[in-house]
C-alpha cells in the first residue's frame, strides 16, 4: 500500500504517533521507559519547529542529507556481502578503514529528520536504506551488516578466541565494533521513530549475531574485546531487550559494559585524565540505560557521577570537553588554550543523550542548564549556515578557526554526530507528566500535546530578546499545571509571567519551575520575561582565562580570515583539522584590568536588532583598542576568541613575557614541520595508519606516549617533499631500552636508553637519506632491538631544517 504524502505534517505521523501510544501501554519496557521516571518526553513528531536559528538548522540539515549519495554509503555494506554496488564509496574514513560507519550514523539522521519533518523525500531516503541493508543481511545469512573490511575473517577471528585488541583497532581492524555500533543505532532509530518493522527484525537479527560472536568467550576474553573503542553497543543491546523484554538481550549489554571504567566510577573516583574523551561517555550511556532497566540504583549513581565530573570539572564555556580527542588534567587546561584540536563534537552530541537520560529520572533542571548551554553555544555554532557543513574540533585557542565538512569529501564522526544533532531539535522543548507541561527551552515551536488533545505555540526572538510567548489552544477546556524553567541565569525575583496580559504572582519551585495552573481555554496566552545579564566564565582549572556570557549564549570576537586553509574540508585524513597558520598567542588582545572588573570591559550596543556587544580595555591598544562580540552560534569563515588572557596592570609585563616564551619552540617547530603525528591518541595515529605489533600506549607528565617490545609505524606524507630530517620527542624513563629507527625499511639510527630522567622529554633528530627525500610517502617504524623495547615515544615529526634539540 503506497503512502501519497501531501498530508500535512502531523497527519503523516499519526499513525505512526498511535501505534507508538499502543506500544507504550502493552509493553511497558519501549525505549524510553525507565522506572521511576518524573517525566515522558514527546514523540519528535509532535514539536514542530517555527521560524528560529533551530528551524534554519534542520532545513540546511535536509538539504545536506539528500545531497549525500545513498548508493555511495551503501557501498561496503553490499562489497562486503558479496553483492555489486551501485557506485563508488566514498572516500575519506569510509574508504581508509571506517567504511560503512556513516551508513550507520545515516539512517539515525534519516529516522530523526523524519520524525520532526516528515518530509517525503527523506521518508523515501530512509526507506531504501533499509531495504538494500535488509539484502545485505540476507546474503551474509547469519544477521550481520556491516562494512568492515574484511569483516568476516575478523569476526571469525574473535569468536574462537583470537583477540588481538587496541584502543582504536581490533585484530588488525579499525574499531570495528565502534562501526557496527552505529549500524545498530540506526536501526533502533528507524524502530523507534518511525516504526519501521523491517528495521526492529533486522535490529533483532543482528543482536542475535552478536550473541553468537561472544558465546564462547570467557568474561576476561570479553573484557579484553572491550579494550578497543566500542561506541555505544552496551546501550543499544539494552535497547533490544526493551524493545523484545527478551533477558538475553539485557544480558548481553551487561556483558559490553566496560567495567575498567565503571569501577572507580561506582567508587566516585574521577580516573578519566588521559583517556579518550569519546569512547567513555557512549559507556556511561549505557550504564543509565541499564540501570533504567534493572533498577540497579548503582550504576544510575555511576553514570550520574560521571556526568558530574564531565561537566563540573572538564567541561568549558560552550558545553565542550577534551583536547585532541582526550581528557586533559582537571587542574591545568593549557593545552585547551595552545591546541588547535578542541572539545569534538561527537562528545558534546553523547553528554546530551546523557543529560536527557538523567533529567527523565531526577527532574533536576541542572541537566536542562547544560543542555540548554551546549545546544546553543556548540551543537549549533557546528553548523554552516549556508552550506550545511558540520564541525569537528571546536579550537579554544583564540585566533584560530575551525572546518567545515562537505557532503561528498568528509567522512568524519563528527559529521556522522552531526547530521543526527541537526535532526533532533524538538527533542527536549517540552516534557510532560500526567497532568503537567514542562517547558524546558525557549525554541520557537508548536507542540501537539495528543493525550490533551491541546496544541501549544511558542514564539520568540530568543535569544535577541529575552523573552517568550506561549499560545494555548485546547480543542475544548483543559485543566493542567504549565510549568515554567525559571533559568539559572536569570536572578531570583526577575522572571515576570502574564496571562492573558495580567502579571502572575509566582514563586519557583523545588524544581527550578514556575507553576500556572488553570483550566486552559483557546486562545489564552502566556508571557514570559526572562531578562539576561553579562557574566564572566573563568577557565576550569581557575587560570587566567576568561569567557563572556549573556543568559545562556556565549560570545566571540571575530580575528580575521588570514591563511583559513582547509576552511572547507576535502576528503584527505586529517582534513578535519585546521592547518592555516597558527597566530602565536603573544599577537592576540589580552584583557587588562584588575580582576573583579572584568565584568565591566564589555557593554551592550542597545541599537542592534540581535545581540551586539563591545568588549574594551585591551592591549596592546594600538592594534586592538575595542572589539565587538556577538554569540559564537553565528560566528562562521572566521578566526575567533572565545577566551581571553587577562592580566592585572601590576602582572601584565610578566605574564606577556612567559606567553612568548612557552611559545617559541612550539612556534619553532611548527614553522617547519612537514607532516607529524601525536603518539598514543586515537584518531591521530589513526590518521597516519598506524600498524604495530606488541604495542602499548600509556599517559605520563601530560602526555600520551607510545612504546613496543615489538614495533610500530606510521605513514607520514611529504607530499611537497621538503623533507629532510625525521623528528621525534621522547621519554627516557626506563631503564635498558634498545630499539632501532627505520624509514621505508631503512634503518636510520639504532639507540640505547639507561633511564632514570622521569620530568624529562628528550629531542632526537636524523637527516633522511638522498634516497628518500623524494618519496612522497615516508613510513616510519620503531622496533625493539635485543629482545628489549622501544622508548616511550611522544610525537614524531617529518621536518625541513634542522633546530637546535634538547639531548
Amino acid at each position: 500500500m503506497k503512502i501519497k504524502f501531501k498530508l500535512t505534517r502531523f497527519s503523516i505521523f499519526s499513525i505512526i504517533r498511535a501505534t507508538f501510544i499502543t506500544l507504550a501501554l502493552y509493553c511497558p519496557t519501549l525505549l524510553f521507559a525507565q522506572p521511576q521516571k518524573q517525566v515522558s518526553f514527546f514523540h519528535l513528531s509532535d514539536v514542530e519547529l517555527l521560524d528560529s536559528p533551530f528551524k534554519t538548522a534542520q532545513d540546511n540539515n535536509i538539504r545536506y542529507l539528500l545531497t549525500m549519495d545513498a548508493d555511495r554509503l551503501l557501498s561496503p555494506f553490499l562489497r562486503e556481502a558479496g553483492l555489486p554496488a551501485k557506485a563508488e564509496s566514498y572516500t575519506n574514513w569510509e574508504n581508509t578503514g571506517l567504511d560503512g560507519h556513516i551508513g550507520g550514523h545515516y539512517l539515525s539522521a534519516l529516522s530523526l529528520m523524519a520524525a520532526s519533518t516528515g518530509n517525503s523525500e527523506i521518508i523515501a531516503r530512509l526507506n531504501y536504506m533499509i531495504d538494500e541493508l535488509k539484502r545485505c543481511q540476507d546474503a551474509h545469512g547469519n544477521g550481520y551488516i556491516g562494512g568492515v573490511p574484511g569483516g568476516k575473517a575478523v569476526w571469525d577471528e574473535i569468536a574462537a578466541g583470537n583477540i588481538r585488541a587496541g584502543r582504536f583497532d581490533l585484530n588488525g581492524k579499525w574499531v570495528p565494533l565502534y562501526n557496527i555500533h552505529k549500524t545498530y543505532a540506526g536501526l533502533r532509530d528507524a524502530w523507534l521513530y518511525t516504526q519501521n518493522e523491517k528495521a526492529k527484525e533486522m535490529l533483532i537479527k543482528m543482536t542475535d549475531w552478536a550473541i553468537g560472536l561472544v558465546a564462547q568467550l570467557s568474561d576476561e576474553q570479553i573484557h579484553r574485546l572491550l579494550y578497543s573503542e566500542h561506541g555505544g553497543l552496551n546501550e543499544t543491546f539494552a535497547d533490544v531487550y526493551a524493545i523484545t523484554g527478551d533477558e538475553k538481550y539485557l544480558r548481553l549489554a551487561r556483558q559490553f559494559s566496560d567495567m575498567s571504567v565503571l569501577n572507580p566510577l561506582l567508587q566516585k573516583e574521577d580516573r578519566l585524565t588521559g583517556m579518550h574523551a569519546n569512547t567513555q561517555i557512549p559507556k556511561a550511556i549505557g550504564y543509565k540505560r541499564i540501570a533504567g532497566l534493572d533498577g540497579n540504583d548503582d550504576w544510575a549513581k555511576a553514570a550520574e557521577f560521571f556526568w558530574n565530573t564531565i561537566v563540573e570539572n572538564r567541561s568549558i564555556a560552550i558545553g565542550g570537553n577534551s583536547v585532541g580527542e582526550h581528557f586533559n588534567p582537571v587542574n591545568d587546561f593549557s593545552r585547551m588554550v595552545r591546541h588547535i584540536e578542541g572539545p569534538e563534537t561527537c562528545n558534546t552530541y553523547n553528554m546530551l543523550v546523557l543529560s536527557k537520560m538523567l533529567y527523565q529520572t531526577s527532574l533536576d533542571r541542572k541537566y536542562i542548564e547544560f543542555y540548554e548551554r551546549a545546544l546553543y553555544n556548540h551543537i549549533l555554532s557546528t553548523q554552516h549556515p549556508q552550506t550545511g557543513g558540520l564541525v569537528y574540533f571546536t579550537q579554544m585557542r583564540p585566533g584560530h578557526y575551525r572546518v567545515y565538512s562537505q557532503p561528498h569529501t568528509s567522512m568524519w564522526c563528527c559529521v556522522g554526530s552531526g547530521i543526527e544533532n541537526h535532526s533532533k531539535y524538538g527533542e527536549m522543548i517540552y516534557a510532560h507528566a500526567e497532568n503537567e507541561l514542562f517547558v524546558n527551552l525557549f525554541i520557537p515551536s508548536k507542540l501537539r500535546w495528543a493525550e490533551k488533545d491541546v496544541e501549544i505555540v511558542q514564539e520568540n526572538r530568543f535569544p535577541d530578546e529575552a523573552k517568550t510567548k506561549l499560545t494555548i489552544n485546547p480543542a475544548r477546556r483543559a485543566r493542567f499545571t504549565l510549568q515554567l524553567r525559571h533559568p539559572e541565569w536569570v536572578k531570583d525575583g526577575e522572571m515576570t509571567v502574564r496571562l492573558n496580559g495580567k502579571e502572575q504572582k509566582l514563586r519557583k519551585n523545588a524544581n527550578g519551575y514556575l507553576s500556572l495552573n488553570r483550566n486552559w481555554q483557546r486562545g489564552d496566552v502566556v508571557e514570559v520575561e526572562m531578562p539576561m545579564h553579562i557574566s564572566v566564565e573563568q577557565m576550569p582549572d581557575n587560570s587566567d582565562y576568561y569567557s563572556f556570557l549573556y543568559g545562556p549564549i556565549v560570545l566571540a570576537a571575530k580575528a580575521g580570515t588570514h591563511d583559513l586553509r582547509g576552511l572547507y574540508a576535502d576528503d584527505s585524513r586529517m582534513g578535519h583539522v585546521a592547518h592555516g597558520y597558527i597566530i602565536p598567542l603573544m599577537e592576540m588582545p589580552m584583557l587588562v584590568s584588575q580582576t573583579e572588573k572584568i565584568a565591566g570591559s564589555i557593554t551592550r550596543q542597545t541599537n542592534a536588532s540581535q545581540l551586539t556587544f563591545r568588549l574594551s580595555n585591551l592591549y596592546p591598544r594600538d592594534n586592538w583598542d575595542e572589539m565587538e562580540l556577538i554569540p559564537f552560534f553565528r560566528l562562521h569563515d572566521e578566526r575567533y576568541i572565545i577566551y581571553w588572557q587577562h592580566a592585572t596592570p601590576e602582572n601584565f609585563m610578566a605574564i606577556t613575557q612567559n606567553i612568548e616564551r612557552l611559545e617559541q619552540e612550539r612556534i619553532r617547530l611548527d614553522a617547519i614541520t612537514v607532516s607529524k603525528v601525536d603518539c598514543g591518541q586515537q584518531q591521530p595515529e589513526s590518521d597516519r595508519f598506524i600498524q604495530m605489533e606488541n604495542s602499548r600506549t600509556g599517559y605520563e607528565e601530560g602526555v600520551h606516549w607510545r612504546e613496543a617490545r615489538g614495533w610500530f609505524s606510521y605513514r607520514l606524507p611529504n607530499s611537497d617533499k621538503k623533507a629532510n630530517y625525521l623528528y621525534f620527542a621522547h621519554f627516557d624513563m626506563d631503564t635498558n631500552r634498545r630499539f632501532d629507527v627505520f624509514i621505508n625499511d631503512e634503518k636510520i639510527a639504532s639507540l640505547a636508553l639507561n633511564g632514570g630522567k622521569r620530568d624529562e622529554i628528550f629531542e632526537a633528530i636524523y637527516a633522511l637519506p638522498e634516497n628518500l627525500k623524494n618519496e612522497e610517502i615516508l613510513t616510519v617504524r620503531f622496533a625493539g632491538a635485543d629482545n628489549s623495547t622501544t622508548a616511550k615515544i611522544i610525537e614524531v615529526r617529518l621536518i625541513e631544517n634542522k633546530p637546535v634539540v634538547r639531548e
